[in-house]
């Protein structure tokens, strides 16, 4: 079994980086890269938030390096197959892992013999967005609210139950964390992705359903479904700005789903500097600003020292939901 990362282990990593962000700018390999193209390994799918995400900083960070900036994607496995890809890919700047809340979060706690360690196998550079997650339910659900939840579900433990895009994911595990500190008992109806959990819900088949505010954002815009909360401590951007959120109602509640770029241990810690700096002023362009928000994202700049304990915290989080929920691959 892969052995978890340590705080100790985790406060090494970012010492060192810190250290080397202090020489970066005198680095006499920075100038020189990138000579050539930079890949970056997404492992899902064309058109997922991480794959739309992925290209428009690709495009940006290549218009800074003026070099290419090629988007591969690697789907399948949970992630793992493309992750493991990139564990292995050299460590010099050229192949970059697109890592999110599933891959880095989620997985070290869902599979005992994952073949990769996150913050072993790789060093973190930097988040990129963070995607509210929320609960939706059906025009005709008897709760309006996130209180009003709460009370019915007291009243009724074990007869509500809730959609989401399949067992193990980020929707799943949320929601079952909202169970867990509201102390509720809601049954788990899992589906093959938010597509036909989402297309039941419209039809009455389930009444309450966890999402990605990006998938949601129609539906509730269009007033097909109601909004009850987003699972960040901070509410979500326009249009969805009105909805509240869980810690509103139970402080410090606070998970996303949240994607970030990570290149394999051994990379030069003033590449890992560069490409850190770069993202932070992509990051900060009202453009692409705009087109996160208008996806429902909100951005997430942050020092690689910052995303490393970051991804400790992700880790920890999720590894209390499946401890206690049980959770396997598929159940």
């Amino acid at each position: 079994m892969p052995r978890r990362p340590t705080r100790r282990r985790v406060m090494a990593l970012t010492g060192a980086m810190a250290g080397g962000a202090s020489v970066a700018g005198a680095a006499p390999g920075q100038s020189a890269w990138p000579r050539r193209p930079v890949r970056f390994i997404v492992p899902f799918p064309p058109g997922q938030a991480a794959d739309i995400f992925a290209r428009l900083m690709a495009e940006k960070l290549g218009e800074l390096w003026k070099q290419q900036v090629i988007v591969e994607n690697k789907a399948g496995g949970g992630g793992i197959p493309a992750t493991e890809y990139g564990k292995a890919a050299a460590p010099d700047g050229y192949t970059l892992m697109v890592v999110t809340s599933g891959t880095f979060g989620i997985n070290p706690s869902l599979y005992p013999d994952l073949p990769y360690r996150p913050l072993v196998d790789f060093l973190p550079i930097s988040n990129i967005f963070l995607v509210p997650l929320v609960i939706v339910a059906h025009p005709g659900f008897p709760a309006s609210t996130l209180a009003e939840l709460i009370e019915l579900a007291r009243k009724e433990p074990g007869k509500l139950s809730y959609a989401s895009a399949g067992p193990g994911t980020a929707q799943h595990l949320a929601m079952e964390l909202f169970k867990l500190r509201a102390k509720l008992d809601i049954v788990h109806v899992p589906y093959k992705g938010s597509g036909p959990a989402m297309a039941d819900l419209l039809g009455g088949h389930v009444k309450l359903m966890m999402d990605s505010t990006a998938s949601a954002l129609g539906p509730i815009v269009d007033k097909r479904v109601k909004p009850l909360a987003v699972t960040t401590a901070r509410r979500a951007a326009p249009p969805l700005d009105d909805i509240p959120t869980i810690a509103e109602t139970l402080p410090g509640f606070d998970v996303a789903g949240w994607s970030g770029l990570a290149a394999p241990a051994g990379t030069p810690l003033e590449i890992v500097v560069r490409i850190n700096r770069d993202v932070q002023a992509v990051l900060h362009e009202s453009a692409v600003v705009r087109q996160i928000e208008q996806r429902a994202g909100l951005p997430a700049p942050g020092s690689p020292i910052e995303f490393a304990e970051f991804i400790k915290k992700e880790m920890d989080t999720w590894a209390e939901v499946v401890r206690a929920t049980g959770t396997r691959p598929g159940t």
